[in-house]
């Protein structure tokens, strides 16, 4: 099974994760960088949409199906190797000289919110999926770049409660906390809304990219200084 396919749109470039339920390992990252390098190195493309084929899921984040054996192997090298990828996938959507825009059309769960919200913009259907942060029932911490970028799509005082709670956030309620640019009526419409959002942008390159450069000088120090040294250390679960 493919894991991201690119299609062109008029100027808009398409990411569709095609997995399932799109959970996140050491394939998963790699697919991802390489169909973002690609859609980002065609100069005729003026914004991206990120999104999934999955009728329930966006992302359901790590994929434990590989990561508990992993740990049980002592496949470390792997592990830290992975990290790092996903970090690099994070840089790349925090820095893309293009708008990138999720279409999140299902469950949007731990890594997978995470992917979201470093993109620039964020799209969601109404009728079904959920939003959230289970990492505090899984005894997994926020590596600190992840919460910085976190921190620019989610309002501090709801970061804080879906944090601390791991509660399940539905459409509506992240339109009304501005964490999403508007709620869909369903799978087809959010489709539709997201390309016609990503078409209303014609921006340079050059000067949106220093945009998101400025924009994200310190969430990126944040993950290239604070996140090796826990990724290194294997300081992931607690």
């Amino acid at each position: 099974m493919s894991i991201c396919k690119l299609e062109t749109i008029g100027n808009v470039a398409v990411i569709t994760m095609t997995n399932g339920e799109n959970r996140h390992n050491p394939e998963f990252a790699k697919s991802l960088q390489s169909t973002l390098d690609e859609a980002i190195a065609d100069e005729n493309h003026k914004s991206i949409v990120l999104t999934s084929d999955d009728e329930k899921s966006f992302s359901q984040g790590i994929d434990i199906e590989w990561l508990l054996p992993a740990m049980k192997q002592k496949k470390f090298e792997e592990i830290m190797a992975f990290m790092h990828a996903m970090d690099g996938v994070f840089k790349t959507l925090l820095l893309a000289p293009i708008p990138v825009i999720a279409a999140i059309n299902g469950h949007a769960f731990g890594n997978g919110a995470i992917l979201a919200c470093a993109c620039d913009f964020r799209l969601m259907r109404a009728d079904r999926g959920f939003f959230c942060f289970p990492e505090v029932d899984l005894s997994i911490p926020f590596l600190p770049g992840m919460i910085a970028f976190v921190k620019k799509a989610v309002p501090y005082y709801r970061f804080n409660e879906m944090k601390l709670t791991g509660r399940r956030v539905t459409a509506d309620e992240l339109e009304k906390d501005h964490v999403i640019e508007r709620a869909f009526e369903d799978a087809a419409s959010l489709r539709d809304g997201a390309i016609s959002f990503a078409e209303t942008f014609d921006k340079k390159r050059t000067i949106f990219g220093e945009h998101k450069k400025r924009l994200h000088k310190e969430i990126i120090e944040t993950i290239e200084s604070e996140n090796p040294p826990l990724i290194n250390t294997m300081q992931l679960t607690v």
